[in-house]
């Protein structure tokens, strides 16, 4: 679900305070998207908001995150009938916020 090996990079790569404020900015930016989400009928603003989440979950280690929205942005591409179901999407990214709180990688309540 989680790369922790990149989340260790990152962190290395940023500092604890930065790496914080990343991955704070991170979750923020995922709930606004998800509400995008599920709010819009327009394929190609689903598009976009897949495209930049599953870039971002990528950066994060977020693998699970990542796939699933690859996996919708691809059903798009092809056309398929309807919009993808968003609600794995949700699903995967409360399971990763998680068990970011449950390593203590980010703050709970």
């Amino acid at each position: 679900m989680i790369s922790w090996k990149r989340m260790d990079e990152l962190r290395a790569e940023l500092g604890d305070d930065d790496f914080e404020e990343v991955v704070g900015l991170f979750l923020d930016e995922v709930e606004g998207a998800l509400q995008r989400l599920a709010a819009t009928q327009s394929a190609s603003a689903l598009q976009e908001d897949l495209h930049a989440l599953r870039g971002s979950a990528l950066n994060l280690g977020m693998q699970q995150l990542a796939t699933l929205c690859r996996e919708a942005e691809t059903m798009l591409e092809r056309g398929d009938p309807g919009l993808p179901d968003i609600a794995p999407i949700a699903a995967a990214f409360d399971a990763s916020r998680a068990l970011l709180a449950e390593n203590r990688l980010i703050a709970t309540g």
